[in-house]
């Protein structure tokens, strides 16, 4: 069987962008640009970007593309045991994605709810009571939340339709999904220039305090933002990539996506201060109260006050639920296509209408728990674990691989045969085999050293020992004993060979 491949270069670009560009440049970057110094955070950010994340894009995209298989098959032809390294990267994948879609459900009531502003009285309270109806702790699990479970079912059948049909369904959609929300945030961005206050907040939030640099926190989040904007460490830009012809221009592309992903993020960060610079002037809020606000927090109870006080609230309030809407749906698809890669990988005969349902069905069962009453303290535990251990850890081993075991200069020099911008032999070394490990292995440190010493969120220690287990020692556990089972069998093999 023929395999998949993109309509055409700009389509990848799309898919790629897509995948990196989603709800994190909305809600966690202009919240770490303000807390973390302003202007001055972009220093920290512009370095991790080129120390970091451009290297693992490159690399991801470049081992993805000259091997032609998914995350396992692409690790297992750098070195045969390393198989199980892609399950890790593919298992965090399945979790994010099962939290992520319900995210997504909250995001489409919140579109349907801007017509009438639902909201409007008190948007905590709705978001809190009316939409979660959250529980009082996490051991008050209740029942599952009607409205959310039948948002979440609508988000799993157009993740299923875009996916269906592989490449060439996605093709189809990443025309219209990934240029869309930034046409919005133009659009939002035109509205907030012309506010009250708009350029307070623009202060707040490039205004560079050059003292922050001097703090290790600030360096550890910028480095974590960008491994996580780019979607590294998911295997979703290995099987992108593996869609391409191998002639494609590797380092060329990595740079296109990840420049333009920080572009978006940056100017995001007009629109969402220009508009809390407004509100607090509206509601003699101070700005940097309001800017303390990331996450849900930020998405679903101080922006949707903030559009409220504006003219024409409903309007303004739909265009910002269908960015976060489009912007979700380009990430969540790209997730459950690299799952899906694999499984074609493995069998030219089954067919991709139905890898897709079964994958879309058990990630929607999956799913259910989140849009219990409980659901959002489960939501944060596991995305904690999840993003601070299992893909940091993903990354160290996929640096481990191509630096040291496959070789960096090796797999630079095949990069660079279909390229042409140049990998530099110096700066792409140092980086895949030294400082992209040491990084990572200081933030998992960091992050471990910092959930020992303080529970994480308040929650209980044995709540979090579960979590811990479950989301990253079970999954670590499934792919060691992969690639010890791969190494023995390369051993037997060897050793047959020799006799």
């Amino acid at each position: 069987m023929t395999r998949q491949s993109w309509s055409s270069k700009t389509v990848f670009i799309l898919a790629a962008v897509g995948s990196a560009v989603g709800l994190g440049n909305i809600w966690r970057f202009p919240y770490l640009a303000a807390k973390h110094g302003g202007g001055a955070f972009l220093v920290p950010y512009l370095i991790a970007l080129l120390v970091v994340g451009i290297p693992l894009l490159t690399l991801e995209i470049g081992v993805g593309q000259l091997k032609q298989q998914g995350a396992i098959g692409s690790f297992r032809k750098l070195f045969p045991s390393f198989g199980g390294l892609g399950v890790l990267a593919l298992l965090s994948a399945f979790i994010i994605v099962s939290y992520y879609t319900v995210v997504m459900a909250w995001s489409l009531i919140y579109f349907f709810g801007s017509f009438k502003l639902s909201w409007s009285e008190n948007t905590e309270a709705y978001f809190n009571q009316q939409v979660l109806n959250i529980s009082d702790s996490i051991f008050q699990i209740g029942g599952i939340n009607l409205p959310i479970f039948s948002a979440l079912i609508v988000v799993w059948i157009l993740i299923y339709f875009s996916v269906w049909q592989g490449t060439k369904s996605l093709s189809k959609i990443l025309y219209f999904t990934v240029p869309l929300p930034f046409i919005l945030l133009v659009f939002l961005f035109i509205r907030t220039v012309t506010l009250d206050g708009f350029f307070q907040g623009w202060e707040l939030y490039l205004n560079p305090v050059w003292n922050a640099m001097r703090d290790p926190e600030v360096w550890g989040a910028a480095f974590s933002q960008i491994f996580f904007t780019l979607t590294l460490a998911f295997g979703v830009m290995i099987a992108y990539a593996s869609y391409r012809d191998s002639g494609e221009d590797i380092v060329k592309d990595s740079w296109i996506t990840a420049l333009l992903n920080s572009a978006i993020s940056l100017f995001a960060g007009f629109v969402v201060f220009g508009v809390l610079g407004y509100m607090a002037t509206q509601t003699e809020t101070p700005l940097e109260e309001l800017a303390q606000q990331s996450g849900p927090g930020l998405a679903f109870v101080i922006f949707p006050e903030a559009l409220s006080l504006m003219p024409l609230p409903w309007l303004f309030s739909l265009l910002f639920f269908l960015i976060l809407l489009t912007l979700g749906i380009d990430s969540a698809f790209s997730l459950v296509e690299a799952i899906n890669t694999v499984f074609l990988d493995r069998s030219e005969n089954i067919k991709l209408p139905q890898i897709s349902f079964w994958v879309c069905l058990v990630g929607f069962f999956a799913g259910i728990i989140y849009t219990t009453r409980a659901g959002l303290y489960f939501l944060d535990i596991i995305d904690h674990f999840v993003t601070s251990y299992n893909l940091l850890f993903v990354g160290v081993g996929q640096a481990l691989l191509a630096g040291w075991i496959y070789g960096a200069e090796k797999l630079r020099r095949e990069i660079n045969e279909v390229s042409f911008w140049k990998l530099g032999k110096w700066w792409w070394n140092l980086t895949i085999k030294y400082l992209v490990i040491i990084i990572l292995t200081a933030l998992l440190i960091t992050n471990f050293y910092t959930d020992l010493n303080t529970a994480y969120g308040d929650y209980p220690g044995w709540v979090l020992g579960i979590a811990w287990f479950f989301v990253f020692l079970v999954p670590v556990l499934i792919s060691g004993g992969i690639i010890v089972k791969d190494h023995m069998q390369l051993q037997r093999q060897n050793q047959f060979s020799k006799d």
